[in-house]
C-alpha cells in the first residue's frame, strides 16, 4: 500500500475510531475494522444500486484499471478497500476537510481555489448584498441593548468563509462606540488555512502581522475597531479559563460529543461574566450527516416449539392436529423493524464503463462519473442502533418500512456548545445567562430532512459522489434538532424560530436600508442606472420567496437567554427593548 493510501486509511480509521466511536482504543483500530467488516455485511438499496458489492479480491485490479478524477478519490478507494464500506458522514468529512485534497482544506494540483463568488462554486448572502451583514450586525446591537449592555462581550463566527459577513458586522457595530468598547475580542472558528488567510487579508490592518499563540490559535488586529481577532479550529481549543469537563450533559448531546471528540470530553471553562454573540451562516449545512432507513428485521425462529408426536400425526386429522397444537394454531409473529445505515462504497467497474459510454453530450462535454455510491447495510451498524433512538421524532418513523432520516450528530454538539456558552450548564454554570446566537441556513422548518445530500460545482448541482474534493457537499439543516439539542444542553436558554429569511430580514428593515443605499448611490457622481438596478436585484434576491430566491428556503434561528417568555428577540416577533 502506498504511503498516501496508508495515510488515508489512518484518516478513516481515526474518524471511525475517535469520532464515530467504533473502536475503544487506537491500537486496536485495524483489528476492529477487520472484525466489523466480517460482522456487518452490506446489501444494495434498490433506490441506488441493484447488486451486491464485494471488495476483497477485486480491489487491486480496480486500482490498476481506474483513472481517478482526483488524488482524494484514489485515497478514498484504497482506504475503503481496506476498511470496507464507510458511513456517509466519514465520506463527507474526508471530502470537505481531508488533509490531502479536501474541498476546504487542500489545494489540488498545487492550485489554490476560491469556492465563493461568481468565479467559484456558489454565492452566499453576504456576497450578494452588504445589507445582509449589516442587518445581522444590527441584530447583535439590538440584543446587546436589550440585555442591559453587557460590559464584556465576544463576537464569534462559525465558518466565516471569506470573512465578508464579519467585515459587514464590524463596520455596522463600529457605529455604536459603547458596544465597541465592550468587545473583549473577536473569534473566528475556521478549519481551512486558505480561508483563514483570506479572512486575515480582509479583516486585519494592511501589513499587520498575525502571530501564533502558545495555545495554537492565531491572533491579529482588526482594521475596523482596533480589537484583537483570534482564529481557532474549534472553540474548545481557545483558552478562556481553566480546563473543565462536559460530562453531565443530557444523553442526546453527550452521546454525540462522545462520538465526535478526538480526546476526552474536555473544554476550556467559560468565563462567567462574558457575553458571547455568535453567528453561524451556512455552517451547519456543511456538517457530515448519517442516513438511516427502516427495514424489516429477520424473524427469529423459536427454539421452544414442541414437535408433534408420531401417534398424533397418524391418528388425527389435519384439522384436529391444528386445534390440539396451540403453537401451530397461533398466527405468525408480527414483523419488527430496525434501522440500517447507508454506507459509501466504490462504484463497480462495469457501472463506471456504462456511465462513461453515456456521459458524453452532443457538445462533446463529458459528465463527471460517480466514482462512489450508497448501499444499505444488511444488518444494523453501531450508528443505526444508537443515533435514531436519540429522539422520539426518529423513533416514531421506525415502524414504517422504508422510512429515511438524516441525522447530524456534529450539529447536536455545536448547538449544545453554543447554548452552554450563552446559558451555562453543569459544571460551567453562569449566574446570569447572557449573549445570543443567530443561525442562518437552509432546511425544513419542522420536519426531518430526507434525500437532501447535494453536490455543487460551478454554480450547478452535481453528484456528491463524483470528483471528491472538487465538489462542495451539503445537506439540509434539521432546525428542530438544533433547538432540541440547545435546550437539552442548557436550562438557561430559549430558542426562537426558525423563521424564513425573508421574514427575518424584512422585520430587520431590509427595504428601508436598501432605499437608503439607493439614495446614497445616486449622490455619487459616477452613479449609473445599472448601479441602482444591481442594488435592487441583490436585496430582492435575499427575500424572494419564489423557487429562484433565498427568502423561503433559508431560515433564521435564535438562541437567547431564558427569560420566561417576557421578551422575544427582534426579527422573531419582538421589538427593541433597551434596558
Amino acid at each position: 500500500m502506498s504511503a498516501s493510501a496508508a495515510a488515508a486509511c489512518r484518516g478513516l480509521r481515526r474518524i471511525a475510531c475517535s469520532r464515530l466511536g467504533v473502536a475503544p482504543a487506537r491500537s486496536n483500530c485495524l483489528n476492529h475494522f477487520q472484525q466489523l467488516h466480517r460482522r456487518v455485511s452490506v446489501s444494495s438499496l434498490p433506490l441506488y444500486v441493484s447488486h451486491r458489492r464485494s471488495f476483497c479480491n477485486s480491489a487491486p485490479r480496480w486500482d490498476e484499471e481506474r483513472q481517478w478524477s482526483t488524488p482524494l478519490a484514489k485515497q478514498l478507494f484504497e482506504a475503503i478497500s481496506t476498511t470496507g464500506p464507510v458511513p456517509l458522514a466519514s465520506y463527507m468529512r474526508m471530502c470537505l476537510t481531508g488533509d490531502v485534497g479536501g474541498y476546504y482544506t487542500g489545494a489540488i494540483g498545487g492550485q489554490d481555489r476560491d469556492q465563493f463568488g461568481a468565479q467559484g462554486d456558489f454565492v452566499t448572502s453576504p456576497e450578494i448584498s452588504q445589507i445582509f451583514g449589516e442587518l445581522v450586525g444590527l441584530w447583535f446591537v439590538a440584543e446587546w441593548m436589550s440585555q442591559g449592555r453587557p460590559k464584556k462581550i465576544q463576537l464569534i463566527e462559525f465558518g466565516p468563509g471569506r470573512g465578508t459577513l464579519m467585515d459587514d458586522i464590524l463596520r455596522t457595530v463600529k457605529q455604536f462606540p459603547a458596544m465597541v468598547d465592550s468587545i473583549d475580542d473577536v473569534i473566528m472558528v475556521e478549519a481551512s488555512p486558505e480561508l483563514r488567510s483570506a479572512q486575515i487579508d480582509l479583516l486585519c490592518e494592511r501589513g499587520a502581522s498575525v502571530s501564533e499563540a502558545s495555545s495554537g490559535h492565531f491572533q491579529g488586529r482588526l482594521a475596523h475597531i482596533n480589537k484583537n481577532v483570534n482564529w481557532v479550529n474549534s472553540l474548545k481549543s481557545y483558552p478562556t479559563g481553566k480546563e473543565c469537563s462536559l460530562e453531565g450533559v443530557t444523553d442526546l448531546v453527550t452521546d454525540s460529543i462522545t462520538s465526535y471528540t478526538d480526546q476526552s470530553m474536555t473544554c476550556w471553562q467559560i468565563e462567567k461574566d462574558i457575553a458571547p454573540f455568535i453567528v453561524a451562516h451556512e455552517f451547519f449545512d456543511a456538517l457530515p450527516i448519517h442516513i438511516f432507513q427502516s427495514a424489516q428485521a429477520p424473524i427469529a425462529q423459536s427454539k421452544s416449539s414442541p414437535s408433534p408426536s408420531p401417534s398424533s400425526a397418524t391418528n388425527t386429522s389435519s384439522e384436529e392436529s391444528t386445534k390440539a397444537d396451540p403453537v401451530r394454531a397461533s398466527p405468525p409473529p408480527s414483523p419488527s423493524y430496525e434501522w440500517r445505515e447507508m454506507m459509501v462504497t466504490p462504484t463497480s467497474p462495469a457501472a463506471i464503463a456504462s456511465a462513461q459510454a453515456k456521459s458524453k453530450s452532443p457538445t462533446g462535454k463529458t459528465t463527471p462519473i460517480e466514482e462512489f455510491q450508497l448501499i444499505l447495510s444488511s444488518t444494523p451498524t453501531r450508528h443505526s442502533r444508537h443515533l435514531p433512538n436519540t429522539s422520539p421524532r426518529y423513533q416514531n418513523l421506525k415502524q414504517t418500512p422504508g422510512s429515511i432520516v438524516e441525522i447530524c450528530p456534529e450539529a447536536f454538539r455545536f448547538a449544545a456548545e453554543i447554548a452552554t456558552r450563552i446559558g451555562g450548564s453543569d459544571p460551567t454554570q453562569k449566574p446570569h445567562p447572557s449573549g445570543a446566537a443567530l443561525i442562518l441556513d437552509y432546511g425544513p422548518s419542522d420536519t426531518i430532512p430526507i434525500n437532501s445530500l447535494r453536490g455543487i460545482r460551478h454554480h450547478k448541482l452535481v453528484s456528491p459522489f463524483s470528483e471528491p474534493g472538487l465538489v462542495d457537499l451539503s445537506a439540509d439543516v434539521d432546525f428542530t434538532a438544533l433547538a432540541e439539542a440547545a435546550t437539552l444542553a442548557s436550562d438557561g436558554v430559549e430558542v426562537h424560530g426558525p423563521v424564513s429569511q425573508a421574514d427575518f430580514l424584512e422585520a430587520m428593515g431590509i427595504r428601508e436600508r436598501a432605499e437608503m443605499l439607493l439614495q446614497a448611490s445616486r449622490a455619487v457622481p459616477s452613479h449609473t442606472a445599472k448601479d441602482g438596478e444591481n442594488i435592487r436585484k441583490a436585496w430582492q434576491r435575499l427575500v424572494d420567496r419564489g423557487p429562484s430566491g433565498m427568502g423561503k428556503v433559508y431560515k433564521a434561528l435564535a438562541i437567547v437567554p431564558e427569560n420566561g417568555g417576557r421578551r422575544r428577540p427582534v426579527g422573531f416577533g419582538g421589538d427593541l427593548t433597551p434596558a
